[in-house]
């Protein structure tokens, strides 16, 4: 359709034109004495177009002329300039096919070409923008494929380099790859086994950039290397928030920080300062508060401080048997056990326990734990009747052998010599095994 307009346009001009044209009958006299000159009108106005086109095309051609040499400049330019791109990108390509030396060489011949860019530039001639981005980013390539090679003098040479093309400028993308070099340095500190010289780098880069994944990543592996736990543990939460490991994963780190954590504290005061740091979903952790509690009575701490950290593990054992492996009601039984007997004698607990035992009949862990609290409130007979029931049946070694001992003292009280041998031999061959 607008080709259609087009063509009608054109021919209603072309009629104008001929009706102007060929039906105008003026003329032109111009006077030079003693002469004069009749030109007809229409040949004057075709000399006076054809004057202006050819003025035209004239000053179009000696502006073209003489712009010559600073064409002749900006396509040297522009070949530089296209040099630098194909270098770089080359020594990208080698870098991440394994090709380290070749790489080193194409970031060098990006830094020789930006030289002579600079020379050029020196003539009158403006630099592209994203020169310096490139020269930084041709440093970092040169580095990293330096730290493959392990040569690290010439990573520090490069990595020296980059930071001090980008020291002191606020442009974003020169901002961007100075991080980068920052952020390249702290993981070649960490793989040189230095966490001090990587928390350096990553303090050097700005707060926003060191919320990042990666920067949280480089920062949790330098703090676990420096044995600064505490930092460490706030550093896997942000990871764990931000999703980047799985929730297995997650939960595993940081239980094993927390339990690390926790093996810092030097005395009750302080462990109890660490527990009061931590989350209350890593509070209700079974391992963390049977680590903690075994911390705890390793460090002389009266066991009325151990009881209010163990009583949630019992409630939720109880309230949710899915949720504790049988390994984990192992160990309940056991730190709750040596608890109990450091304790006054409680009812409260021993309606409690037996009413568990009444509820699980087949956990034999629970026979063992009514047995040790009945001997506990000197109930002789019944603490006999659950140890004997459960001391054969026990799987755990540690739970067994107290149950024999037990078995033994009690027999040791009643006077019954020879039974008392009995239980103390089967409470050694369980030590044996």
């Amino acid at each position: 359709m607008k080709a259609a307009l087009w063509l009608v346009a054109l021919f209603g001009v072309a009629v104008a034109t001929a009706l102007l044209l060929g039906g105008n009958q003026s003329t032109v006299t111009l006077f030079w004495p003693p002469h004069r000159i009749d030109v007809s009108l229409n040949l004057v106005l075709i000399v006076l177009m054809a004057s202006f086109a050819g003025l035209h095309l004239a000053l179009r051609a000696l502006s073209a002329f003489f712009a010559l040499p600073q064409q002749a400049r900006r396509w040297r330019l522009q070949q530089k300039e296209r040099t630098v791109h194909g270098a770089l990108t080359q020594a990208l390509s080698h870098m991440l096919t394994g090709r380290y030396i070749r790489s080193i060489h194409a970031a060098e011949q990006v830094l020789q070409t930006s030289a002579a860019l600079h020379a050029v530039s020196s003539l009158g001639e403006s630099l592209p923008k994203h020169m310096e981005p490139m020269q930084i980013l041709a440093h970092l390539i040169a580095a990293e494929s330096a730290h493959a090679l392990r040569d690290r003098e010439l990573r520090t040479h490069h990595l020296e380099a980059a930071i001090a093309l980008g020291r002191n400028k606020s442009v974003g993308e020169l901002e961007e790859v100075v991080e980068a070099a920052h952020l390249g340095a702290a993981r070649w500190a960490l793989s040189d086994r230095d966490p001090a010289q990587a928390m350096q780098f990553l303090d050097g880069i700005k707060q926003g950039t060191a919320r990042r994944t990666l920067a949280l990543r480089l920062r949790l592996k330098a703090t676990r290397l420096n044995r600064q736990h505490a930092i460490a543990l706030d550093t896997a939460r942000l990871l764990k928030k931000h999703g980047a490991f799985s929730e297995t994963a997650a939960n595993s780190l940081i239980r094993e920080l927390v339990l690390a954590h926790l093996n810092d504290a030097h005395d009750s005061a302080q462990l109890q300062t660490a527990w009061g740091q931590l989350d209350s979903s890593e509070k209700e952790t079974p391992e963390v508060v049977l680590h903690a509690t075994d911390r705890l009575h390793k460090l002389g701490a009266p066991a009325t401080e151990v009881m209010p950290w163990l009583t949630p593990v019992w409630n939720r054992m109880v309230q949710q048997p899915d949720s504790c492996a049988p390994a984990l009601r192992h160990r309940i039984v056991l730190a709750l056990s040596r608890t109990l007997l450091m304790v006054p004698p409680d009812a409260d607990w021993l309606v409690s326990i037996d009413r568990a035992r009444q509820t699980y009949p087949r956990w034999v862990e629970l026979q063992f734990l009514v047995g040790m609290v009945c001997w506990h409130h000197a109930l002789w007979g019944k603490a006999q009747q659950m140890l004997e029931m459960a001391a054969p049946q026990l799987m755990q070694a540690e739970l067994q052998r107290q149950a024999w001992r037990t078995l033994a003292l009690l027999a040791e009280h009643k006077e019954e010599t020879a039974r008392a041998q009995i239980y103390w031999k089967r409470a050694a061959e369980v030590v044996v095994a």
